[in-house]
């Protein structure tokens, strides 16, 4: 058992300190102490710090949902930091609490079934491009596309008509390193503060009333305001609009990725997400929000992607106060593990767990609602864009899987890079034959 204070009750775990980061050999290592000492896991940092790995998954929910406010953000979100700024990912306490509050009308039902149309411009557009690639026989980088496709979907839904205007002046998207460097470096990071420049002159013509949309995000975010009736400061606004950004494409760009990868081995599956495509979206035209919800399999395919290939791998939190959990104490400044990934392919609670099967979550399965499933988080942190991510992949899978089939250039299995964002290592290519 670990060694600290003889008043703390501790989990098992190693008496030699533990390296954690966010990257392979971490999931190696949570995997490894799952095994030897069970689900609540204690261990010492090599800097001396304490830290829990939580695979329980009522004590999970106890840390994202129940008792969040003992908690904050944990060890790797400096990397975040650097890049996003104090955005809503980032935050903690009042500022996250304030940022969360007015963000959130944006992403009401009614705001994200008024983007609907965007969803089928950005998926009629990759319709285009595959077709040209599958008249001339030329494979599809399916990581690109779906990259290209959800970067393209978030920028015109921030920016409205400014997207053409003012950010694709030369033909060429200043935003579309984002989704070919997984690096998040220094470089990186400089590169994202020379976009800075570009939203700030945006956001100050749309203040001085130039070039206004009916909908779009930013003008909900330009028009959002607190309790004290205070809006964002440019700096804020900023952050916030960065964030939502690089997270409101990587999410859907991973999971249509790894969708289409999966379904390519699996014809049944693919049959059965076109007979409901060619049901509730016959056409463009057919595509709104009740269309869209009635595409319960589409859904459930998804909803399994994202259980075996969950968007952000790992969680961090540290306790901020005292806690307990299950039977052991959590002392204040302990960091804490949480992996979806991990725990989202635990056989005690999904047999067969590395099968890929969408009939885990069919309305009639029974056992739906006690698997432990959080692949946007839980609680009052839970993604704010989860449903606009849901409508954008079925609007995408809805439209282009009856008219295109991927084809596997080869058998072998994707590796996984897992840094900030769970990716595959390597671009995915298939090869697009018109149905």
């Amino acid at each position: 058992m670990t060694s600290a204070q003889p008043s703390y009750r501790l989990p098992p775990g190693p008496e030699e300190p533990v390296a954690l980061g966010i990257d392979p050999e971490t999931l190696t290592t949570l995997t490894r102490l799952q095994r030897d000492y069970g689900d609540m896991v204690s261990m010492h940092r090599p800097n001396g710090r304490l830290a829990y790995f939580i695979n329980d998954p009522v004590e999970v929910h106890r840390i994202l949902a129940r008792r969040h406010t003992r908690y904050r953000k944990g060890p790797g979100f400096e990397r975040v930091k650097m890049l996003l700024g104090n955005g809503l990912i980032v935050s903690d306490g009042d500022v996250w609490r304030r940022s969360r509050r007015m963000i959130q009308p944006a992403f009401g039902r009614q705001n994200i079934h008024r983007l609907v149309d965007v969803m089928v411009e950005c998926s009629q557009r990759r319709d285009r491009h595959w077709s040209r690639l599958a008249a001339n026989g030329e494979q599809c980088n399916i990581t690109s596309e779906t990259s290209d496709f959800a970067l393209e979907l978030i920028l015109i839904s921030i920016f409205g008509k400014d997207y053409d205007d003012r950010i694709i002046t030369d033909g060429e998207n200043p935003f579309a390193f984002l989704s070919r460097d997984s690096a998040r470096d220094l470089s990186v990071v400089l590169r994202v503060r020379h976009l800075r420049e570009l939203l700030t002159s945006i956001i100050e013509d749309r203040k001085s009333g130039k070039h206004a949309e009916s909908f779009d995000f930013l003008s909900v975010y330009l028009s959002a305001v607190d309790k004290h009736g205070k809006g964002f400061s440019r700096g804020e606004l900023l952050d916030e609009l960065m964030t939502l950004i690089v997270a409101g494409f990587e999410t859907s760009a991973n999971t249509l990725n790894w969708v289409w990868y999966l379904i390519a081995s699996y014809p049944d599956i693919e049959a059965r997400i076109i007979a409901e495509a060619e049901r509730f979206l016959p056409d463009a035209e057919s595509v709104n929000s009740e269309s869209l919800m009635a595409m319960e399999y589409t859904q459930q395919v998804l909803e399994e992607t994202l259980r075996l290939y969950p968007p952000v791998w790992l969680f961090t939190r540290r306790a901020h106060e005292d806690d307990e959990l299950a039977d052991y104490d959590v002392p204040q400044g302990t960091d804490i593990y949480l992996s979806p990934f991990i725990l989202q392919r635990s056989e005690h609670y999904w047999p067969d767990p590395d099968c890929f099967d969408p009939e885990r979550f069919a309305a009639s399965d029974g056992n739906k609602k006690d698997r432990p499933y959080f692949p946007f988080s839980l609680g009052p942190r839970r993604c704010v864009g989860e449903y606009f991510s849901f409508m954008e992949m079925k609007v995408h899978l809805g439209l282009l899987l009856p008219r295109f089939r991927m084809l596997r250039v080869d058998d072998s299995r994707p590796e996984l890079e897992l840094g900030i964002n769970l990716r595959s290592a390597n671009d995915i290519f298939m090869k697009p034959v018109r149905r």
